[in-house]
């Protein structure tokens, strides 16, 4: 029987090479002149422009080409801001910055993954696609409102957001939340309010814009923020019964931010490249040949209570099927489950990483993401039945 705690693709801790980077001297605060986006503080999911410094609200503005406010170089790559347990002993000498990770043995040529045809075969279930965009407006922050709701800075590593647009006025107070997010503008077809959040894959070759902010620079995530090529959110049916509608604000994530230093638990990120989607590593980025782009799938649980939109542990009200079967535990349901797949045009060789905890040191295991379902009930009931029927739609 699976569980919510499964580990998919563990990896086994390694001594780390450290890696020195250049603190870029004009990056003083105040100095820069960055542009935020926030949300409107009226409700109406809006968004607008603040300007100024050291902001953790963390939309810079963009200009629409990917070169996000990002995480340069920094120094103070230790600040901690949420009570997590880290020395993350950043401080180098004459003007330098330590950051770990990742490391050359992080990245694997994609040729050198054995092929998996081994996924679980679906049947004749269908698919519904719904078009969010790519965050090409650049909305981020480095919050999460799943695991840690309403702290600055909870993350300690930027978001991508598309979906949803109301992202930087979250409490403590879940259904005041939820409020907020049935309110917000978005950016998805058919007015779906849901939310999907990823933490940004960074060029690590060139300077990002966050230098010197919380999440960014501050936080050890160091680079130019990537806007994907592609986005596609896709949910798919169960080998074995029929879907039913996901309730409203039902929370699901998938992966473990803290993989790494939790030798593997609840890893689930899975690296590959255009053209050899069946060739997959949990912990490896890869190394793609000219004209293939690097491609992240982040898959979610699907097998829900039936109860609860949220649990404490965030995993435990909505777990994976059974991989041998695609069967759902006993006292759970299927509901669609939801397939994020997200393209990238990266540098050539081993210059970039996803964004992290500090202590997590860029490590591939720890790719992750976060969905908080506030579809229309007539769109959910229309994938549903899509789902069912075998149909592929969108």
């Amino acid at each position: 029987m699976p569980d919510s705690n499964r580990s998919t693709r563990s990896s086994r801790k390694r001594p780390r090479q450290r890696l020195v980077i250049p603190v870029v001297a004009a990056a003083a605060a105040g100095v820069l002149g960055l542009t935020f986006l926030v949300t409107s503080p009226s409700g109406d999911g809006s968004v607008g422009l603040l300007t100024g410094g050291g902001q953790n609200s963390y939309g810079d503005d963009q200009d629409n080409d990917g070169d996000n406010n990002d995480g340069d170089d920094q120094d103070n790559d230790g600040d901690n801001n949420d009570g997590d347990d880290q020395d993350n002993d950043g401080d180098g000498e004459d003007g330098e910055v330590v950051n770990e990770g990742p490391v050359e043995d992080d990245f694997v040529d994609i040729e050198e993954i054995e092929a998996d045809n081994d996924e679980l075969d679906l049947g004749d279930t269908g698919t519904f696609t719904v078009d969010c965009g790519v965050n090409a407006n650049g909305l981020f922050n480095s919050e999460n409102v799943i695991v840690n709701p309403g702290a600055p800075n909870g993350a300690q590593h930027v978001h991508d957001y598309v979906g949803n647009q109301d992202v930087n006025r979250f409490s403590e107070d879940v259904d005041a939340n939820n409020e907020i997010l049935a309110q917000g503008n978005t950016t998805c077809d058919n007015n779906d309010r849901s939310m999907h959040y990823w933490p940004v894959l960074r060029d690590r070759t060139q300077e990002g814009r966050d230098a010197n902010q919380e999440g960014g620079g501050l936080d050890g995530n160091v680079g130019r923020i990537l806007t994907p090529l592609e986005a596609t959110i896709e949910f798919r049916g169960n080998a074995q019964e029929d879907v039913v509608p996901m309730p409203e604000f039902l929370q699901i994530i998938t992966g473990n931010a803290r993989a790494f230093t939790t030798d593997g638990e609840n890893a689930n990120a899975q690296w590959t490249c255009t053209g050899f989607e069946d060739q997959i590593s949990g912990d490896k980025y890869p190394l793609c040949p000219e004209g293939s782009d690097v491609m992240r799938i982040m898959d979610f649980p699907s097998c829900w209570d039936g109860e609860n939109i949220e649990s404490e542990d965030n995993r435990s009200h909505i777990v994976f099927p059974d991989e041998e079967d695609g069967s759902c535990p006993d006292d759970t349901q299927p509901v669609p489950q939801l397939r994020q797949t997200l393209v990238y045009d990266v540098p050539e060789g081993p210059n970039f990483a996803v964004d992290g905890f500090p202590e997590e040191q860029h490590a591939p295991i720890t790719d992750h993401s976060d969905f908080i379902n506030v579809m229309p009930e007539d769109v959910m009931q229309e994938a549903v039945d899509c789902i069912n029927e075998g149909q592929d739609c969108s």
